[in-house]
């Protein structure tokens, strides 16, 4: 799953869309929920990347990650960043 991640990385931190149109031309799979919220299919559509995007300010924020199986069961337009949810357990303490 790393590997998916970092070359999705790798390729948005290149882009400098100007706004949904010129997203979705470099990215054809990504589903735009709204001006400012989109989805990217990682890993064959295995996973699911909610992010909120600022294009104004080339600001991308990751809202959410989970599995195609996880997503099926959230509302895509409300579901917000949760710490919990990827906070790193082998770091405990």
């Amino acid at each position: 799953m790393k590997k998916h991640l970092d070359a999705w990385f790798a390729e948005v931190e290149k882009g400098a869309w100007k706004d949904p149109a010129e997203l979705k031309a470099q990215f054809r799979s990504a589903s735009i929920v709204s001006s400012e919220r989109v989805v990217f299919n990682i890993k064959g559509n295995d996973y699911r990347l909610i992010v909120a995007i600022n294009y104004h300010y080339q600001i991308l924020l990751i809202i959410w990650l989970g599995t195609h199986k996880e997503y099926d069961k959230i509302d895509v337009t409300k579901v917000a960043y949760q710490k919990e949810r990827y906070a790193d357990s082998s770091n405990s303490n």
